[in-house]
């Protein structure tokens, strides 16, 4: 056997073995748990995900910050936060930069949500969002429920449209989100009806836990799919 058959076989294996060790990684979709992590903050302090059971989460992964596209969307959400806050969500910004830098960045634009520094790129990976080869994150955002389910991912994110996009969405979901037992049928079905239906999506019927049925919501079958609840067109 040749040198370069060993080296031919040798890199077969090797990539090989990458391609199933790829193969095996579970793309985070709606639906499933948010993988738990701890980070430190632009202020020095610890953040564990656990700590977000019981509320909605925004997990928004960017590449760098102080870079033009990040620093629009930073500022974006700065400036929606309040619609943001209104519906009982938190903001986290991701990033693989250092504590420094994240409250350099944070301090700079005056931001009102919390930075997360992800230097060692642990967060970035559990979450599949890092760029091949460099050491920086894709930018992604997550909405995670008060169940610390995923019931949102965003890939293909807009940095000026993303704090918007975001809201929407949150609003929406918790039309069928599940409620506290002393919420009633009617005023389930009174909050689902003040949403106007759709113009450019098929209607979908979303049934929730309690069986009620929610005729004029602006729900996509995947949004109904990632809160666990029954679809009918």
């Amino acid at each position: 056997m040749t040198k370069n058959t060993v080296l031919v076989l040798g890199l077969l294996v090797f990539f090989g073995i990458s391609l199933t060790f790829a193969s095996d990684k579970v793309e985070l979709q709606p639906g499933i748990k948010a993988p738990l992590f701890t980070a430190k903050t632009h202020d020095g302090k610890d953040f564990a995900l656990q700590s977000r059971e019981g509320k909605w989460t925004v997990l928004y992964f960017y590449p760098k910050a102080g870079t033009p596209g990040c620093t629009k969307q930073a500022c974006a959400f700065r400036d929606n936060i309040e619609a943001i806050h209104k519906l009982g969500a938190e903001v986290y910004g991701v990033s693989s930069d250092s504590v420094e830098d994240q409250a350099k960045f944070h301090t700079e634009h005056k931001l009102n949500f919390t930075l997360l520094a992800d230097p060692d790129d642990k967060v970035i990976q559990l979450y599949g969002s890092k760029m091949p080869v460099l050491k920086m994150s894709k930018r992604w955002t997550f909405i995670i429920s008060p169940a610390l389910t995923i019931v949102s991912v965003d890939r293909d994110v807009d940095p000026v449209l993303d704090a918007k996009k975001v809201a929407e969405k949150i609003s929406k979901l918790q039309l069928v989100a599940p409620v506290s037992e002393s919420d009633s049928i009617q005023k389930k079905m009174e909050r689902a009806s003040s949403v106007k239906p759709s113009s450019t999506s098929p209607q979908v019927y979303c049934i929730d836990k309690q069986g009620v049925r929610h005729p004029q919501g602006q729900f996509s079958a995947a949004d109904c799919a990632a809160l666990g609840f029954e679809t009918k067109k």
